[in-house]
């Protein structure tokens, strides 16, 4: 990296509200939570017909995240018996920027709380970003990855 990197900036647009305030040890922990996104009201009209999409994706902070010592390589899902690769050839939570991103069920939307239910963000986390889910950009038919 060089110098002239310019700073980033990124504001949240909400917080979530989650039972969950630790990662807990079962897999797929968060398949059937039901959380809330907590959107800074200043932003109410940028949810208008947010609520026709069945699903969105939410950008969010992993604020808890540890990054003090990276590994640049891992067993993908912690899996020894799975050979190591590069981190941004996995899914692991532990990257160079904490930014999680899952496609959620909106359950609903009143006022400036989306209520959603497959958010594996704890409670607290900032939200940078939501986009409705749509299957003509969000899909890639006949996608062959060897994914985790």
């Amino acid at each position: 990296m060089t110098e002239n990197n310019p700073e980033m900036l990124v504001r949240p647009v909400g917080y979530v509200r989650s039972p969950a305030s630790t990662t807990p040890s079962e897999e797929d922990w968060w398949m059937d939570l039901v959380s809330e996104i907590v959107m800074d009201e200043s932003l109410v009209e940028a949810l208008d017909q947010l609520d026709y999409f069945t699903y969105i994706t939410v950008l969010f902070w992993m604020h808890k995240r540890d990054r003090s010592n990276l590994p640049m390589k891992i067993n993908p899902m912690g899996r020894k018996d799975i050979p190591k690769r590069g981190l941004f050839a996995t899914r692991t939570p532990d990257r160079p920027n904490p930014i999680g991103q899952t496609t959620v069920r909106l359950l609903g939307c009143e006022g400036n709380v989306l209520t959603v239910q497959g958010l594996d963000a704890l409670d607290g986390s900032p939200v940078i970003d939501i986009k409705p889910w749509n299957p003509g950009y969000d899909s890639l038919e006949g996608n062959e990855s060897a994914g985790e």
